[in-house]
């Protein structure tokens, strides 16, 4: 069995049974099944789908860690956390979330005016909201209702501008007043490619001397009582817990000596988010050097050394791990148009009576392989391979002769691979990438994983089923745009290997992990392809799986219109055009013009069927 590493980055959320990825929760269904259902109903291209349960499952692990943490530590302050809504905005995520965080102490954050819309709209009264980033009076304005309509929420200061905005805010509107706190600027830096978000020259956050600046300001304006936050962030995925453990001892401090100068009101330290969610599927490469157990173990021990060794207060701990809580729930699944390396078979060999002898010889190399001399017999071909080329650059072959060429040293590494797959035989890994075979996959790598194309971000990926049969090509995936960087290229450090079979008589379908976090936000337009047919995959209380809340990917009209374009003009324009036609009568122009509105209302992506299915 073939497990693709499912031991590391699935945290016991899928299973492997019978040769098919399972859901491991319920009647555990096949998630092959779940889509070969969806499909037909007539919804073809990628699917992405949510599993609410997960959710659940995230938040209820990282409240049971930080109050384990306390309980062990005898700790008097609260653990508390807020959902950063840039992470992932859309209502089948953000409604279950809400729901779910009703049994806990959970609450929203939000960057800009529409998420804090979000957050004042959804969030339970009680739980606490943050408002982060750069803000403006109509922005600040917008808390102070928030706080009017009863909700806890905390202005995060990011500059000392903005503290003399909420202070002039404050004046005009009046009580209740948000709480405030201040972001502050750690020296300590943090690691890997979002480090930058801590150190001294990080975008947000006061310098030591403007906090000293913001508490002389906030005691003139008697607002000091509601400064009761400090907040940092070092960056998101933190995969070495060190770093974190020096901020929190940086911040420690800073917590304290905030206190001595008469903040009595400041109870508690944003630690900001930062939990790294584990994607690597490939044994001794993880991605995070700690457990979720230590995270908080670690943060709860230092605070408490801190409060106690300057004789304060232990502070509430919040955090606001987006990732942790939102990457597990959704999986992008689609399938597999084409293999580009099917047309090297047997029966595509075109030998002529009399074939140069370097190609004989290649023939004889083919049909003689066997495991004791399977390595020699590969570095034979190899060599002939070379030699044919130049013959063709030379002009002593033709183009039948260099095709029968490549076919001929396609099937031997192919022989020689399937011989030797059980040994890891140096040759064996260093040809792989030789002979990868391209996957063409339906859907689009700029929509549904954009921080693979933008960041090098690697995401677990598995087939749904064959998983009882050993894959046999080393893959690299191809998506339908029509861009170079829309591949998923064969890592020799990572490998990828896949099944060879025939598209053209079954179905294959890979799926993508831990795709619930950022990537549907930032996925772009690239082409036009726009967001998956979506699914939620919800449990009821006999754990049986059932497919709610599924919304079509929009249609080629709709996405036009999104993006302003005039579609009734554009519709008018190509029917005058049809009916303006002279290369075709009547019959054929009504038939186009049928052909032609069925096409603009449905999705971009491509609708392939097997043969002989409707």
């Amino acid at each position: 069995m073939v497990n693709y590493g499912i031991q590391f980055w699935s945290n016991d959320d899928f299973i492997i049974e019978d040769g098919k990825l399972k859901a491991n929760y319920g009647k555990r269904p096949a998630i092959i099944d779940i889509v070969k259902k969806v499909r037909e109903d007539g919804y073809r291209g990628p699917l992405l789908l949510r599993f609410p349960h997960l959710i659940h499952k995230q938040i209820q692990q990282l409240f049971n860690a930080f109050n384990r943490a306390i309980k062990h530590e005898h700790y008097e302050g609260k653990f508390r956390a807020v959902f950063p809504l840039k992470v992932n905005q859309f209502p089948n995520f953000v409604l279950p979330l809400v729901q779910y965080a009703q049994h806990f102490d959970y609450g929203l954050e939000a960057g800009s005016k529409a998420e804090l819309v979000l957050a004042m709209a959804h969030a339970r009264l009680g739980a606490p909201i943050m408002v982060n980033g750069f803000k403006d009076r109509e922005m600040i304005s917008l808390g102070f209702i928030a706080a009017s309509m009863g909700h806890e929420i905390t202005l995060t200061i990011e500059g000392l501008g903005e503290l003399e905005t909420i202070i002039e805010v404050a004046k005009m509107m009046g009580k209740p007043c948000p709480s405030i706190g201040l972001r502050i600027r750690l020296h300590s830096n943090g690691i890997g490619i979002w480090a930058k978000s801590g150190g001294i020259n990080a975008k947000f956050g006061l310098t030591s001397t403007e906090l000293l600046e913001a508490i002389k300001m906030l005691e003139k304006s008697n607002l000091l009582k509601k400064f009761t936050m400090i907040h940092f962030h070092i960056g998101s995925q933190i995969s070495d817990i060190s770093p974190l453990k020096k901020a929190i001892r940086e911040a420690g401090n800073i917590y304290a000596e905030l206190r001595k100068m008469g903040a009595k009101n400041l109870r508690s330290v944003n630690i900001g988010g930062g939990l790294a969610v584990e994607y690597n599927q490939h044994e001794g490469k993880q991605d995070r050097n700690y457990t979720l157990e230590e995270f908080s173990s670690d943060v709860i021990f230092s605070l408490r050394e801190i409060a106690h060794n300057k004789k304060e207060p232990a502070p509430n701990v919040y955090t606001e791990s987006g990732r942790f809580i939102a990457a597990s729930h959704a999986m992008l699944v689609t399938p597999v148009l084409e293999l580009f390396s099917q047309e090297y078979s047997e029966d595509v060999l075109n030998l002529k009576e009399k074939n140069p002898p370097l190609i004989e010889e290649l023939l004889d190399l083919y049909k003689n392989v066997n495991e004791r001399y399977a390595i020699e017999y590969l570095h034979d071909s190899l060599d002939h391979l070379e030699s044919l080329l130049t013959l063709f650059d030379l002009g002593y072959i033709d183009l039948h002769d260099r095709s029968n060429t490549e076919i001929l040293v396609q099937l031997i590494i192919k022989k020689v691979i399937k011989i030797l797959k059980h040994k890891k035989h140096s040759d064996i890994i260093r040809i792989q990438k030789e002979v990868q075979e391209r996957y063409l996959l339906n859907c689009s790598f700029f929509q549904s994983l954009p921080d693979f194309w933008g960041l090098g971000q690697s995401f677990p990926i598995m087939p749904l089923d064959r998983l009882n049969v050993p894959p046999t090509r080393s893959a690299s995936l191809w998506d339908i745009t029509c861009d170079s960087d829309g591949e998923i290229a064969f890592n020799a450090k990572k490998p990828l290997y896949l099944h060879d079979v025939d598209i053209k008589k079954e179905e294959y379908f890979l799926g993508f992990f831990l795709v619930g976090a950022y990537q549907e936000v930032l996925g772009m337009r690239h082409n036009l392809f726009t967001h998956p047919t979506e699914l939620s995959i919800v449990f009821d209380e006999d754990g049986n799986a059932n497919v709610e809340y599924l919304q079509e990917a929009q249609t080629i009209l709709d996405v036009l219109d999104d993006i302003d374009y005039d579609t009734k003009d554009i519709e008018r324009s190509l029917r005058q055009r049809i009916e303006d036609s002279t290369l075709i009568n009547d019959e054929e122009r009504k038939d186009l013009l049928g052909q032609l509105y069925v096409i603009l209302s449905e999705n971009g992506y491509l609708r392939t069927v097997l043969n002989g299915e409707k």
